[in-house]
């Protein structure tokens, strides 16, 4: 795999790409329980996942992406007192009337049960499946990891905006057998006979695609020449502004709205309780977030990109007061994500330095998918 020795904005003219998430697990949670169970845990709505295909309506906090058939949800899990956790993209397995046979042309096997999957920071799964186990109680679930058998991908890059044109990026990849979708002109996209398959980010359409596929080959739309490494993948969300898994969100610290959670569709404010619902509740309808994190670009004093390391939890300050506007959160090269204040961080930006580096300018950048009540006037 190759490593794009240049910056997410060029992946803008070139791709698609596509990239094996190492860093990520894939999970698997089955039994009668399953979807009660994680609709108890959860930030999002996922009673989806346990209804008839044709009766699925979307609970999505916002409507940047359609729910349509099995599509994926994205969704957090909270201590007690609502600071994150652990993040969960969510997928139902494919039923019996979705999934294809060897020739591609009917049902496949019947699943024995509602089958639930997630990919999973993989740097913290030993924890998480304890965490789970412990909340799992009496409920008629088994929770297990499928690393061996599942990995988790995404595909990314030019023609893959929210507005793509391109034949062969279906606005949803696929429903397999007896959908709604021509499955002679779809069966590029179907990950296997299984009937897995790439779907849009669940998060936002400019993050591209994802899905988890079988390991042992590569899935469908993926060209020799176009797999390249994580590191990829990570520039692009840095430039979205986008932070994933509980190393860029920080665990049991972070509260989920200052990390964007809510216009990143993993946040549901209509379903009922769950861990830590009190002050993610309580936050948003006050309607005041004083900090987010959002996109850095790191420069010398004639505005030109820096290669030079910059640290997590580096300091950023606004040299013209000398007072603290926040701290970087992720930092690769010449880019990061920050979590800031927003009135210094815009009207300060330039004026924003590292602390104790003062040759390192920083740029605070407000995301395209950003709504304007984000930022402050």
């Amino acid at each position: 795999m190759r490593f794009l020795r240049f910056l997410s904005t060029r992946l803008e003219d070139v791709g698609p790409f596509s990239s094996r998430l190492k860093t990520r697990s894939v999970i698997r949670f089955t039994g009668p329980d399953s979807a009660k169970f994680l609709q108890g845990l959860l930030t999002n709505d996922v009673r989806k996942f346990d209804e008839p295909v044709h009766n699925q309506v979307s609970n999505l906090a916002t409507s940047n992406v359609p729910i349509v058939g099995s599509s994926p949800v994205y969704a957090a899990m909270l201590t007690p007192q609502g600071r994150f956790l652990y993040d969960f993209f969510l997928y139902r397995a494919p039923r019996s009337d979705e999934k294809l046979d060897s020739t591609g042309s009917g049902p496949g096997p019947t699943p024995h049960g509602l089958e639930l999957f997630a990919d999973v920071d993989g740097s913290v799964l030993d924890e998480l499946l304890d965490t789970l186990k412990r909340y799992r109680l009496r409920s008629k679930v088994d929770i297990e990891h499928m690393g061996d058998e599942f990995c988790c991908w995404q595909r990314f890059g030019g023609q893959l905006s929210d507005k793509s044109s391109s034949a062969e990026e279906p606005e949803v990849a696929g429903l397999g057998w007896g959908g709604s979708y021509d499955t002679s002109s779809m069966s590029s996209s179907q990950g296997s006979e299984s009937g897995w398959q790439w779907f849009k980010d669940p998060r936002l359409d400019i993050l591209g695609y994802r899905g988890i596929f079988p390991s042992g080959s590569p899935p469908p739309l993926v060209e020799a020449d176009k797999e390249v490494s994580e590191e990829n993948y990570l520039l692009w969300r840095l430039e979205k502004g986008v932070a994933e898994g509980p190393n860029e969100i920080p665990k049991g610290e972070a509260i989920p709205l200052e990390y964007n959670l809510a216009g990143l569709n993993a946040i549901s404010f209509d379903k009922g309780c769950y861990v830590g619902q009190e002050l993610v509740a309580r936050t948003h309808h006050r309607g005041v977030i004083r900090k987010r994190v959002l996109p850095l670009n790191f420069v010398d004093d004639s505005g030109k990109e820096l290669e030079q390391k910059v640290a997590p939890g580096s300091v950023v300050l606004d040299t013209s007061t000398g007072k603290a506007v926040g701290h970087v959160t992720t930092a690769m090269g010449s880019r990061g994500l920050g979590l800031l204040r927003l009135e210094e961080a815009f009207k300060g930006s330039r004026s924003l330095s590292i602390q104790g580096r003062e040759d390192v300018k920083v740029v605070a950048m407000k995301p395209k998918w950003w709504p304007a009540e984000w930022v402050p006037e």
